[in-house]
């Protein structure tokens, strides 16, 4: 059987596809991926922390599945790194995951590795069905096969949803650039605010009382003199001597121009949103959707991280069906404590319902890797 790949009256049926090129964000920041993860989650703390809400929430999560062997090979980490937090920050940034499966010289698949989802592409056969995997690493390029020998999977494609490509997942860095870029410009002038003495900047005015203007030599030297000795925060508060009909004209933000700090917010709500999660999670004052922060972290289990989880762990038991027949992963919620009311309020509704028996109510309730 084809798992990935070619499969059984489908050879010749599908025209052959094309990849579109990654989608980015347009405006005035960056366009590729590189250069959108190092402005979003090296240097953005609101995208940092918001993708490891989510990873990490996925990561941690204890294991039900149809094989203890299965749960050790999947929680096995990989290179330093557990293996479905990986996966869940590169679906979240990259839009694609790209899990190798290492078999022993036996055939018996021994390890799970994550590959950079960024050198990865996909080599795709006449009919447009991905047969290889191309995985660059500088000039060294190695051509992995979907399948193995044997036609089982040799490496297990998870992607994101993405409208206007057929090969490769979108991720959510392309909506949250833009908001990205505006939380960064903020931060650096706050930055450059702190630099000048934590004020705008004023005006040095030639009025010498006989309307002649200052000589082009004078000029270079009193910004010389200016920007030496009186800019920066260590020269803050430093009194000023002026000569030569120079007069200090003081200037200062309106209220129109002090309101990037509430862009700053919006900014930041903007980029929680893009990786949902609530922002009261990430620290944003002023944010009551949720009545406490124990309600938002169940919604953010519910509405991020459970879903992402799904998609992981059944796309990893399907890759891992030939060698774990019938495999089984997912989450065990009698475990999570962020959704233990929700399991309380549950047991209580199928304890109280009298018209049950035993056996149906324990088939409500559990196990919980299958109903939740």
């Amino acid at each position: 059987m084809k798992w990935f790949g070619r499969k059984a009256g489908r050879e010749g049926s599908r025209p052959a596809l094309s990849r579109q090129g990654t989608v980015t964000a347009f405006g005035d920041w960056p366009r590729n991926y590189e250069a959108q993860v190092r402005d979003a989650y090296l240097v953005n703390p609101v995208a940092q922390r918001a993708v490891k809400l989510v990873s990490e929430g996925a990561g941690s999560a204890p294991l039900n599945a149809s094989d203890p062997a299965l749960v050790a090979l999947v929680a096995a980490r990989n290179g330093g790194q557990g293996l479905i937090g990986t996966v869940a920050a590169q679906l979240l940034l990259h839009g694609n995951a790209y899990v190798q499966l290492l078999s022993d010289s036996e055939g018996r698949v021994t390890e799970l590795f994550a590959l950079r989802p960024e050198r990865v592409t996909v080599e795709p056969d006449a009919g447009g069905w991905p047969v290889a995997y191309r995985y660059r690493v500088g000039e060294h390029v190695m051509r992995l096969a979907a399948e193995d020998p044997g036609g089982r999977p040799a490496v297990v494609h998870l992607k994101a949803f993405n409208p206007v490509d057929d090969h490769y997942g979108l991720g959510c860095l392309g909506a949250a650039a833009g908001a990205v870029a505006i939380h960064n410009s903020a931060t650096r002038w706050n930055k450059a605010l702190l630099d000048n003495a934590a004020r705008p900047s004023g005006a040095l005015v030639f009025d010498p009382g006989d309307g002649s203007a200052m000589a082009p030599d004078q000029f270079a030297r009193v910004r010389a003199e200016m920007e030496a000795g009186f800019a920066g925060a260590a020269n803050a508060g430093r009194p000023m001597l002026l000569e030569g009909g120079l007069k200090w004209q003081a200037m200062s933000l309106t209220p129109a121009d002090m309101d990037f700090v509430g862009l700053k917010a919006a900014a930041a709500r903007e980029i929680a949103l893009a990786f949902g999660v609530p922002p009261m999670l990430i620290g944003l004052p002023g944010d009551n959707s949720y009545a406490n922060y124990r309600e938002a972290n169940r919604a953010l289990w519910r509405l991020a991280i459970l879903p992402l989880a799904e998609t992981i762990l059944t796309g990893l038991a399907q890759g891992l069906s030939g060698w774990f027949p019938d495999a089984m992963l997912a989450i065990d919620l009698d475990r999570v404590p962020a959704l233990a009311e929700d399991r309380e309020r549950l047991w209580r509704q199928v304890s109280a319902a009298d018209f049950l028996s035993p056996e149906e109510k324990r088939a409500m309730v559990g196990p919980s890797g299958v109903r939740s």
